[in-house]
């Protein structure tokens, strides 16, 4: 089953656009994914754009693999194939969530392991080989410190490692934090919260392995990804490495050189698409982070001076190219730039984005231009809710659809408790109020005759009674509610688990939730199970 993204709350009309009225939305993006039939001139584009590289991305790759003697042979034949002079990237990438974050992160890994393998049969002239960009150089630690489960009330519960960090809080790379002693509390509430099962035990375990004190989020994050994905061949990629950032220079150095005409075309991109849209991203002055002191500061230009904000350090224009042709490894680009960043090392002929990715990439499309790079085709992630037959079964059996999910708890209390009533509370008692005004405006009249101050007074008595009917309507709700308690938990559960927080299960639940409940293969289940091709939100029965 299918749903239209349009039929889903807090979709963006540029993200609808983008997928059903694309012509709306063509000068923000220079390839419509539907159209298949400019794939090949697009591939080409690609790759001649790439033949005058410097570097070799596959020699980068093989030393990060270093540390994976295990690689299956799927992965190693792929990093060979970024050697040869017709092979493709498939990429994708998100933030280092522990235990891998939302459930979305698997469903885009999943998207571009796909589209690879359906490419690769498509066009056999060349090779496509399927990438994930760690996030490494991100800062946003209340964004990957968390994750959601239900728990064995089937109430959700978020656990955490540490608490949340202030706005104002200076942060390092969260890619390079250290896990500590409070990684222990993390593993007790994770074990605590997720229900007993036959394999529990195996993948806590496991999990225990992987996230480990002393560890660093990319460290776990990426031997988490490993285990998982290695087998269907995708390549992990870090670009916070030092030896990345040496190949970066060029990138690091046209920002500095031009930023101002950089900044120009983009705000005025970004005006443009404010007048029918909205920008996902405000533009800054300098699409570039300085990294210091554990901390990532944002480069500021004032006159010939390059600030970094909340730091009292500055430098000339000199000084910054001297320290960037020196010390590459403390520049990091921001969310306008790390596409050109990618890109400039990979032949990249897909980006698989989630929404606010392809809302994003409407703002960076001059940006290629400047770097003289070609842009890839943004091909949409797979979305999908996960049901379990047990609540298939309760939605069939009360005629629940995923629309009336989305419309909420009161919706779905008020058309299922409507449809097993056997009177319906309100008509009674809308009937009974009918009557007693007709009894009391008939008595009204008649009295009349015999005493006016005693008709006059019938109001007071209607009051009462009205406010007595009242009372016992209440008692009747009570009583309904309660003589269908099963189903109200039964709503509550279903409501919890299919939109956790008004909001898609795909942004709110972590995997190993449904892996505790169906086994530590269940992605198996996921890959053969999720769409890559119908560009609508997927419900998958489980």
């Amino acid at each position: 089953m299918f749903i239209n993204f349009g039929d889903i709350p807090k979709n963006h009309n540029l993200f609808l656009d983008y997928l059903y009225e694309f012509e709306n939305v063509a000068e923000f993006y220079k390839y419509n994914f539907r159209d298949k039939e400019k794939y090949s001139e697009v591939f080409r584009a690609v790759l001649k754009k790439k033949t005058n590289s410097n570097f070799n991305i596959s020699d980068l790759i093989s030393n990060q693999y270093e540390t994976f003697n295990s690689a299956s042979e799927k992965t190693k034949n792929n990093i060979k194939f970024l050697q040869q002079p017709k092979t493709l990237a498939v990429v994708t990438g998100q933030q280092l969530g522990i235990l891998g974050g939302p459930l979305y992160t698997f469903y885009k890994i999943i998207t571009a392991i796909k589209l690879a393998s359906n490419l690769n049969e498509r066009y056999t002239d060349y090779n496509f080989v399927p990438v994930f960009w760690m996030e490494s150089d991100d800062h946003d630690f209340n964004e990957v410190h968390q994750i959601n489960i239900l728990n064995n009330e089937n109430n959700l519960v978020t656990i955490k490692y540490k608490d949340d960090v202030s706005d104002d809080e200076i942060r390092s790379s969260v890619g390079n934090l250290i896990f500590d002693e409070s990684l222990n509390d993390f593993f007790n509430q994770l074990e605590l919260n997720l229900r007993n099962t036959e394999f529990k035990g195996k993948i806590i375990s496991k999990l225990k392995e992987i996230y480990q004190t002393g560890k660093t989020f990319k460290q776990s994050f990426r031997e988490l990804l490993f285990w998982l994905f290695d087998e269907y061949g995708l390549v992990i990629f870090d670009p916070s490495q030092d030896e990345v950032k040496k190949v970066l220079k060029p990138i690091f150095l046209n920002e500095i050189n031009n930023f101002r005409t950089h900044t120009q075309k983009l705000v005025y991109v970004s005006a443009t698409l404010e007048e029918v849209y909205h920008a996902q991203v405000k533009v800054k002055p300098v699409n570039l982070f300085y990294h210091i002191e554990n901390g990532r500061y944002a480069i500021e230009p004032v006159d010939e001076i390059f600030k970094l904000r909340r730091k009292r350090k500055q430098f000339t224009k000199e000084e910054i190219i001297q320290e960037i042709n020196e010390h590459p490894e403390r520049f990091s680009p921001n969310v306008l730039l790390r596409p050109i960043t990618q890109d400039y090392l990979f032949p990249t002929a897909f980006y698989v984005a989630g929404p606010s990715e392809i809302s994003y990439f409407a703002q960076i499309h001059p940006l290629y231009e400047f770097f003289d790079i070609e842009p890839p085709i943004i091909y949409p992630r797979s979305s999908a809710t996960l049901v379990e037959k047990s609540v298939l079964t309760f939605m069939e059996k009360y005629d629940l659809s995923m629309r009336d999910v989305i419309l909420g708890v009161d919706h779905l209390k008020e058309k299922i408790l409507s449809s097993v009533a056997e009177n319906n509370i309100d008509l009674i008692f809308e009937d009974a109020t009918k009557n007693l005004n007709l009894i009391f405006d008939d008595l009204k009249e008649k009295l009349s005759a015999v005493d006016k101050t005693i008709s006059d007074s019938t109001g007071r008595y209607r009051e009462k009674v009205l406010f007595s009917l009242n009372e016992l309507k209440s008692k009747a709700e009570k009583a309904h509610e309660s003589r269908f308690e099963t189903i109200l938990r039964q709503i509550s559960k279903l409501s919890n688990l299919l939109y956790p927080n008004e909001n898609l299960q795909e942004r709110e639940l972590n995997y190993f939730y449904f892996a505790n409940k169906f086994g530590e293969e269940f992605y198996k289940k996921l890959f053969e199970e999720l769409s890559i091709s119908e560009f609508e939100h997927q419900v998958i029965e489980i």
